[in-house]
């Protein structure tokens, strides 16, 4: 097999494009996929009744219309923006990006095409797979140069299978634990057969966690930053403004789950209290930008919020987003041992206290807000809520630590570095926000070293520290 395939760590493998993001099968699905550092793109490939190769899941069109029955205009204008690019269109952005293909071949006498649009093109790293063992067999007959797979459904033996592939790609997402079939035995099988391992597409961290350390060549994910989080758990702590506000519509748990699974540290969120007195995450005292909602968001009760969509004014693929609760936010960082930091908007310092406390969440909680009264009514609450102070609000270092008796003191691009010594000296971190994209400032930043950043653009300065050799 290709030398790229030796791999000390699983590829990550975006399941139809990044499609926890975006439509699936699509260019936008795709091109996100390498922003969050997937190695390879899984593509589903049909053969449309005029003969083009084509981007597309499902062998029928929701109106019961079999893809192979149609042509590519027919199945454009019955298809949801931005679906069915055309295989050439996929390559062209993965040859731009960097990235590899992982073809999953539905249309069998499609399987022989396939290879030879991707050899005409040049692509080096690809995969060619297919559930149907006629597919495989076409595409054995072909000396196709590029790996084959054979995707393994449950209750299927990977070791009975009526070809035999240099991959086996097991389909067990739906099965509650599949990591306890893949022992020391299963995989000294596979190393006697000359066969490596790709699995399936998996979201959940803890499971994706035991996944990650195992002997195989792939893992394929919805969310491909799970597969190989960006950071190690120890050095300079990312914090995400707004989660990944750049991913994902700003304040919902979706930039939330694009941080956490990238292994950043923290999020930064936005609470608001309702009319009554529910706590809710969105950064404006009205609804306006970031929903479909009008007014105040103090003037609304939760159930009321609900009902709103917080992000389809971000794209049309996330219309579907509800507002998050506070409590939402507190168990997703918990669920993947992470941490948040709170901005107290209109919410009041107990009730957000409250809810911290309720979730065991003290430790892995730091606070801000530009309301004055609200972190002296926290610290009032308690001596141990860890309190964030930023340098500029005040008139000298000393002000600064006295007022609040701050856990972290945070710094802008544009203020003077100079108190940072004295700060490393008294062992307060020290972060820097930065909410702008130029490559230079954050270059800066990573040279400075602080103990934690706030950004809105985290994967860009974690592609930084990787090349300076900064830890994260």
């Amino acid at each position: 097999m290709s030398d790229w395939l030796s791999r000390s760590k699983p590829m990550s493998i975006a399941h139809r494009g990044a499609s926890a993001y975006a439509p699936e099968n699509s260019l936008d699905a795709f091109a996100l996929a390498a922003d969050l550092g997937a190695d390879m793109w899984e593509v589903d490939l049909h053969q449309t009744a005029d003969g083009n190769l084509i981007a597309f899941h499902d062998f029928h069109l929701a109106d019961g219309r079999s893809i192979a029955s149609l042509s590519l205009d027919d199945i454009r204008a019955a298809s949801s923006a931005n679906q069915a690019p055309l295989l050439t269109e996929v390559i062209a952005l993965a040859q731009a990006r960097g990235c590899g293909l992982y073809a999953d071949i539905k249309a069998t006498n499609a399987a022989a095409a396939v290879s030879d649009m991707l050899q005409d093109a040049g692509v080096e790293r690809a995969i060619l797979g297919a559930f149907d063992p006629a597919a495989v067999r076409a595409l054995q007959d072909h000396n196709t140069p590029y790996p084959i797979a054979a995707l393994v459904p449950v209750g299927v033996d990977p070791f009975d299978l009526a070809v035999k592939p240099d991959i086996l790609h097991l389909c067990w997402e739906k099965m509650d634990r599949p990591q306890d079939l893949l022992d020391q035995a299963f995989f000294a099988r596979c190393a006697e057969r000359g066969q490596k391992v790709v699995l399936w597409h998996e979201e959940d961290p803890a499971r994706m966690a035991e996944l990650r350390r195992l002997p195989v060549l792939g893992i394929c994910s919805d969310r491909p930053e799970l597969v190989n989080p960006v950071s190690s758990g120890q050095g300079l702590q990312i914090v995400c403004h707004r989660g990944a506000n750049k991913i994902a519509p700003e304040n919902t748990l979706s930039a939330a789950h694009a941080c956490f699974a990238a292994g950043f540290s923290h999020v930064e969120i936005d609470v608001h209290v309702t009319s009554d007195d529910e706590l809710v995450v969105l950064h404006d005292p009205t609804l306006d930008r970031t929903t479909n909602g009008h007014g105040r968001v103090g003037d609304h009760s939760l159930a009321q919020l609900r009902q709103l969509s917080a992000g389809g004014w971000f794209s049309q693929h996330f219309a579907p987003e509800k507002l998050p609760t506070l409590d939402e936010m507190l168990d997703l960082a918990k669920s993947y041992c992470r941490k948040l930091y709170i901005e107290l908007k209109s919410a009041p310092a107990d009730l957000i206290w409250n809810r911290v406390c309720a979730h065991g969440m003290q430790d892995r909680v730091f606070f801000w807000s530009f309301v004055t009264q609200s972190l002296l009514d926290l610290r009032g609450l308690s001596e141990q809520a860890h309190i964030m102070a930023r340098r500029q609000d005040f008139d000298s270092l000393e002000q600064t630590l006295e007022t609040f008796m701050p856990s972290l003191v945070e710094f802008t691009v544009t203020e003077s570095w100079a108190d940072f010594p004295e700060l490393r000296r008294r062992g307060i971190p020290i972060m820097i926000a930065y909410g702008g994209e130029e490559r230079q400032v954050l270059e800066r930043i990573a040279a400075a070293a602080p103990d934690m950043v706030n950004l809105d653009q985290p994967f860009l300065f974690a592609q930084i520290c990787r090349e300076k050799g900064v830890a994260l």
